[in-house]
Parts: structure tokens; C-alpha cells; sequence
């Protein structure tokens, strides 16, 4: 196809139960045998963590697929591996002439791979967000941008400071980068240019499929999925902290609401999620990102 040879890789992009994955993987036999798909899930690349994740691995078929199972449930990954982990797969990728199709839902993690953001494993300054706690949100964006303009540096994304805690975290890469002179990209291999394709629902349809796919998630296990994870050794607060599914599930399980009440409101909580990810990608386009959005 046409359309692989002009770009380094596709991406396929849309909000939760919009079809996405299913989209990706016809896309990539209409490929094959040369396409390959890379997650773009912060949740799927835990182990056993499979119905509440949505992984739907059945889809796949001979399709193959990379950065899911690559940590274990418990774990706390987070952006700075997962941008080294597809860098690796990416290359693996295209160093044997395959098309990579990335899918996901998660618009930071789509951006870090294909804006090329620069991202280093900082740890947590407890000193200094003890001492930034008390000021205002306005403050603490003033503090961030006079960081950044002195390493010549923009803010990349208002998210960074959207609330105080993301704001408090900015600061705190933002002060180490400027300690560990950090204004070199790493020499990891990325896609320059992507074709961005979005999965488009309309709100009503959308909460009715995310309704029909939580009703049908808890036939097939999902309850006794969080339980079987409590059962080897995760901690309430270990599955509360990958939120949604794990966290409401988990908060019936140990008692602190009812099956009735938990269901309810994590369908509410979904219905929020996928809101949330549109704002993301259309935030993507105010920045300059071209989106083609598909009705499927």
C-alpha cells in the first residue's frame, strides 16, 4: 500500500470500546505479512491483567503484536520505559521491513514515540514537593516556565500543568534536567513522520458500546481476575493504583461498596475516561497533529 511507503509508521488512535483494536488489526492484514502492531496502552503491558485491560489477544490472530505482557502486575511502569521499550521494537520492526501500525488509547504515551519528547527517569524529590505543596497552581506554572526559559526550553503541553500535582512533577524533571545538564536527546530510533488515523464515535453510541463491553467483561471474569491478583499477593493499593477497572473492582472486593454501586459507578468513571482521551487527541490536533477520523 501507498500509504506505507510515504510514512514510518500508522497510527491508530480513538477512545475506549470505539473499535480500535479490531480497526488495527484488518488494517495490518490488508499488510501482511509485513505489519506489525505496537501497543499504545499504559494498562496492557501488565501480565494478567487481561480482561480489565481489554487486551483481546483473540483478535490478533497471526497478526503479530509488541509491548504487551512486558512487566509484571505490581509493577509501577511508566512513560520513560515504555518510550525505550518501543524505541527496541520499533526498530526490531522496520529493521526487518515491516510496517508498524501503533494502536492505543493513551495519547501521552502516542505522543512520547511520535513527537520524540525527550524523557529521563527521574526520581521523586519528597524535599521538594514538600516545599512546593503550598503554593498555587498560577505560582507553580510561573516557577516551571522561568525554569524552562533558562535552558532556552518550552513547555510542550499545557497538561504539564493542568493540576498542581502534574505541575509540582514538571518542576521536579525540569530542575534536574537543568542539574544534570540533560539538553541532548537520547539516539533513540523513532518514526519521523506518522499518519495518524482516529477511530470516531459519537458520544451516545459510544457509551452504550462501553456499557455493553463492562456488562459482558463481567461475565467473562473480570471480578474474579482483580480477585485472583489480590490472591498472589498484589495489595488492595498496588490495583487501586491502575485505577478504573482494577480500582473499583478491588474497592467491592474488599468491601467498601456494593457489586450494584461498584458497577454503576465504574461505568461512570469509563464514560469520563473516554471523554477525557477525546480532549487529549483533539488537543493533539490543536498542536498541529492532521488526524484522519474514520466512522467504523
Amino acid at each position: 500500500m501507498q500509504i506505507a511507503q510515504e510514512y514510518d509508521a500508522i497510527c491508530i488512535l480513538g477512545p475506549t470500546a470505539s473499535g480500535k483494536s479490531r480497526f488495527a488489526v484488518e488494517l495490518a492484514r490488508r499488510f501482511d505479512p509485513v505489519a506489525e502492531i505496537l501497543s499504545a496502552d499504559s494498562r496492557q503491558v501488565y501480565r494478567k491483567m487481561d480482561i480489565g485491560t481489554g487486551k483481546d489477544l483473540s483478535e490478533y490472530g497471526n497478526v503479530p503484536y509488541h509491548l504487551i505482557d512486558i512487566a509484571d502486575a505490581g509493577e509501577k511502569y511508566n512513560i520513560f520505559r515504555y518510550q525505550r521499550d518501543f524505541a527496541a521494537a520499533y526498530a526490531d520492526v522496520k529493521k526487518r521491513g515491516k510496517t508498524a501500525i501503533i494502536c492505543g488509547g493513551s495519547g501521552l504515551y502516542i505522543e512520547s514515540v511520535t513527537r520524540g519528547y525527550f524523557l529521563h527517569d527521574v526520581k521523586p524529590d519528597i524535599e521538594l514537593r514538600n516545599s512546593l505543596e503550598k503554593e498555587s497552581l498560577e505560582r507553580l506554572k510561573q516557577i516551571l516556565r522561568q525554569l524552562k526559559e533558562r535552558r532556552g526550553a518550552k513547555l510542550h503541553n499545557n497538561t504539564d500543568v493542568d493540576t498542581k500535582k502534574r505541575a509540582i512533577r514538571a518542576i521536579e524533571i525540569e530542575k534536574f534536567a537543568a542539574e544534570h545538564e540533560l539538553n541532548v536527546k537520547e539516539n533513540l530510533t523513532l518514526p519521523q513522520k506518522v499518519c495518524y488515523m482516529g477511530i470516531e464515535v459519537d458520544r451516545e453510541e459510544r457509551n452504550r458500546r462501553i456499557d455493553e463491553r463492562l456488562h459482558r467483561r463481567l461475565d467473562e471474569g473480570m471480578v474474579e481476575e482483580v480477585k485472583a491478583l489480590m490472591d498472589s499477593g498484589l495489595s488492595a493499593e498496588d490495583l487501586i493504583y491502575y485505577g478504573l477497572e482494577y480500582k473499583f473492582i478491588t474497592l467491592y472486593l474488599i468491601g467498601k461498596m456494593g457489586y450494584g454501586e461498584m458497577v454503576e459507578k465504574l461505568a461512570v468513571a469509563i464514560h469520563q475516561f473516554a471523554k477525557r482521551q477525546m480532549t487529549w487527541f483533539r488537543g493533539m490536533e490543536r498542536k498541529g497533529i492532521e488526524i484522519e477520523w474514520i466512522k467504523i
